[in-house]
């Protein structure tokens, strides 16, 4: 699938690259590449390749749900370079 410099353009300025005229041309080159190599990817044959979300098989560590007190702040706050009733202070970013 060859792209076209109207097309070059188009997704030049989608991605809010400013691309000189004569950059186009190689552009439009390179993006062909790319586009014609993920439709490569598309003809391999996955059908029963099951979905990962890692190369490992790998499983999380779990912790058990208790109920605990909570609601003691001093000592999470206590090491708080500044603190103003048992909150983190922190610098103003906002006008």
């Amino acid at each position: 699938m060859a792209l076209d410099r109207k097309t070059v353009k188009h997704i030049a300025w989608l991605a809010r690259i400013r691309v000189e005229d004569a950059e186009v041309e190689t552009m439009s080159h390179e993006l062909t590449r790319i586009i014609d190599w993920v439709e490569q990817l598309a003809e391999v044959d996955t059908e029963d390749v099951a979905p990962m979300t890692s190369a490992v098989a790998l499983e999380l560590r779990r912790r058990a749900d208790l109920v605990t007190e909570g609601g003691d702040a001093e000592p999470i706050v206590g090491n708080a370079p500044d603190q103003a009733h048992a909150f983190f202070a922190v610098p103003k970013v906002l006008e």
